[in-house]
């Protein structure tokens, strides 16, 4: 059965693993639809998504539709899961502090469905205490972290804080959506 995934990119260099997220959960007939942060696109361009999702990319609130439709609110009317992948140390501070200001924190915060979160950052910031701190709030709220491997970091650096695998991401939803 096809499902109506929302995947959120934050502004990580690990966002060209998103690319493949998409394009794997595309070949499964899934509805894919991505919300971008405005430092997402300075790593991947929004042409990169809607090429592969055949879909609208989400990059802004204020949008021009000839009909009306706070995007942020219908997406999660359809949505089935919303993962965001990879999630900054920024985005999560902001969720877990009830920030809502641009397009991806609206339609978290807004979600119906299940949220998995994918952390992606430097391993000083993910080793954080209030990153860490921050992380546990999300769990203890209901969202499921898939947590980041240790590995080579953008840099040059090895240590925990790289995005989990596109195969991980791909089970982590799987399981959400069988809960369904």
């Amino acid at each position: 059965m096809p499902y109506h995934i929302v995947l959120g990119v934050t502004g990580s260099i690990a966002a060209y693993k998103a690319v493949e997220v998409v394009s794997r959960l595309m070949k499964l007939e899934n509805q894919v639809t991505v919300v971008m942060t405005s430092t997402a696109q300075r790593f991947i361009n929004p042409v990169t998504f809607r090429s592969i999702s055949q879909n609208q990319v989400i990059t802004d609130l204020f949008v021009e539709n000839e009909i009306y439709n706070p995007n942020h609110i219908s997406l999660n009317e359809r949505a089935d899961v919303i993962v965001i992948a990879p999630a900054t140390a920024n985005f999560i501070g902001k969720v877990v502090s009830g920030i809502a200001d641009d397009a991806l924190t609206c339609t978290v915060m807004a979600a119906r469905s299940p949220v998995i979160i994918a952390p992606a950052m430097n391993d000083s910031m993910y080793l954080n205490p209030i990153v860490q701190k921050n992380i546990e709030k999300l769990r203890d709220l209901g969202y499921r972290i898939i947590e980041p491997e240790e590995g080579r970091l953008c840099t040059g650096n090895v240590g925990v804080g790289r995005l989990a695998s596109v195969e991980k991401i791909l089970t982590v939803i799987h399981e959400e959506l069988e809960k369904r």
